[in-house]
């Protein structure tokens, strides 16, 4: 998914020097952006106070939301460089379409994951016809510099580990929980599952004291060691914790977020991750120019405008501002 800000602000993010080394409980609101014509996403990170989970470095929920009569999503041709894209659906489906050729329609809980890598392009659109209701979460993972020119390619997996305990499914989206590893590609210690919560249970999900996590509310009423979190909201829990526990007040939908706090800067700006202003100037220039991003076929449409870079140089900087 893109970030469609015509006023795109840089983010200066990672670095262990902000990373939070004892248990917290820091609740983020998100900030709500429009996405094309029908969609609203609430940004949770990166958020005024914290810019990055682990590699998680762009967090948007969207929906639910009755599309029947709308469009749906519609998210024209546009760049990635850096970094990794990561689509969660709970109701709903996505096309998605890049320039290495992927053509795949992503259905609730299959894990779309596209590496950019040094360059690659791709639109998301609601198919023609599609469901009534629309409902996910768009998220990135920065990619460590040993890793972030890769070769740029695309996975779909339907088929994902659980971990089942009474009251508790949670799928392994990234990385690995409870001994069950997600087959999709990482480049980092990280992990990202989707928790599926009966209304009424109390469960502990044991986490490693070594990353820092956060929970992402999609949906229901529920818990978080004791913290309420309502849909669109995000509880940041720092890092030295070995299990997580979770009270579910309703039928309730989270999304458990970590990693080894990623160790090294960056810059995050429009759609682009790199390690200094030049590398964001030259991704914006070869964009503009229709070059080394390859070209995306099928989708009715044109290819989307980089705006304008601020005037002053991009600098990267720490984990929050």
């Amino acid at each position: 998914m893109s970030n469609l800000d015509r006023q795109a602000t840089p983010s200066v993010c990672g670095g262990r020097g902000f990373v939070v080394a004892e248990p917290v409980r820091e609740l983020l609101a998100p900030r709500h952006v429009q996405l094309g014509e029908s969609t609203e996403v609430r940004r949770l990170l990166p958020n005024l106070g914290r810019r990055m989970v682990g590699a998680w470095a762009f967090v948007d929920h969207y929906g639910p939301d009755d599309i029947a009569d709308e469009p749906g999503m519609q998210v024209p041709p546009h760049p990635h460089t850096g970094l990794q894209t990561v689509s969660w659906l709970h109701e709903g489906e996505v096309l998605h379409r890049d320039s290495v050729g992927s053509l795949r329609t992503i259905h609730p809980r299959e894990l779309g994951l596209m590496t950019s890598g040094r360059a690659i392009s791709h639109s998301e659109e609601s198919p023609k016809p599609h469901a009534r209701h629309l409902h996910g979460a768009q998220l990135w993972v920065a990619l460590p510099d040993a890793h972030r020119n890769v070769e740029p390619y695309f996975q779909h997996h339907s088929d994902l580990p659980t971990v089942i305990t009474p009251g508790l499914v949670a799928t392994v989206i990234l990385g690995e929980l409870d001994g069950a590893r997600s087959p999709g590609t990482t480049y980092t210690p990280i992990v990202g599952a989707d928790l599926a919560l009966t209304g009424g249970a109390e469960v502990r999900v044991p986490l490693d004291p070594d990353f820092e996590y956060a929970v992402l509310s999609m949906s229901g009423e529920a818990e978080v060691d004791g913290v309420p979190v309502l849909p669109g909201s995000m509880l940041y829990l720092g890092c030295g914790r070995t299990e997580l526990p979770l009270r579910a007040l309703s039928d309730a939908g989270l999304m458990l977020l970590g990693g080894e706090p990623f160790e090294e800067e960056i810059v995050m700006w429009w759609n682009f991750i790199g390690r200094s202003h030049e590398d964001i100037a030259q991704a914006r220039t070869d964009w503009m120019a229709s070059a080394r991003f390859g070209e995306v076929h099928g989708y009715d449409g044109g290819r989307l405008p980089a705006p304008e870079l601020p005037p002053v140089a991009l600098k990267p900087r720490g984990r929050v501002r």
